[in-house]
């Protein structure tokens, strides 16, 4: 069985809280273009920015996997970046890891109001393989990608 250890590590516990997930059915580019949008955002912020992108009312920059994606009205405003989508089913995912981060931290005594996101990251889960048949004894490759989501909040005065 394989073991798992979050990338960070910080010394004084008592002021942070974590969250994890596993195996989320979303590619890792979508997950990744997330997870750095939301870094260094306020906890409440980034639940409410990514409920809009649910809403496909705000869209996130995709600063990295950006071939041809087109640009999205706002965005240069606000993330100084033209190029974006909605990742809806991305943003599911993830506002239900920032909502189990609070949850934790709420458990730990901490403010809600005061966290912020100091580490996100996604990391490649396993690809699921599976092969469908064709014509002539062929047969086309299916993968479903997975991604791994981990979040770190620490409070601030």
């Amino acid at each position: 069985m394989p073991t798992w250890h979050y990338s960070v590590k910080y010394a004084d516990e008592s002021k942070i809280a974590k969250a994890v997930t596993f195996d989320v059915p979303v590619s890792i580019k979508y997950m990744r273009e997330i997870a750095s949008t939301i870094k260094g955002m306020k906890l409440l912020e980034a639940i409410r920015f990514l409920e809009d992108v649910s809403k496909l009312k705000q869209p996130v920059p995709f600063r990295r996997y950006h071939g041809k994606v087109s640009h999205k009205r706002g965005l240069a405003d606000r993330f100084k970046w033209p190029a974006g989508r909605y990742p809806v089913k991305g943003a599911k995912y993830v506002l239900e890891l920032l909502k189990n981060v609070k949850a934790n931290a709420e458990n730990k005594g901490l403010d809600a109001s005061k966290l912020v996101i100091v580490h996100v990251a996604a990391h490649r889960g396993i690809t699921i393989k599976r092969y469908m048949p064709r014509a002539f004894g062929r047969a086309t490759p299916k993968y479903r990608r997975t991604s791994h989501v981990e979040v770190i909040v620490k409070e601030v005065t």
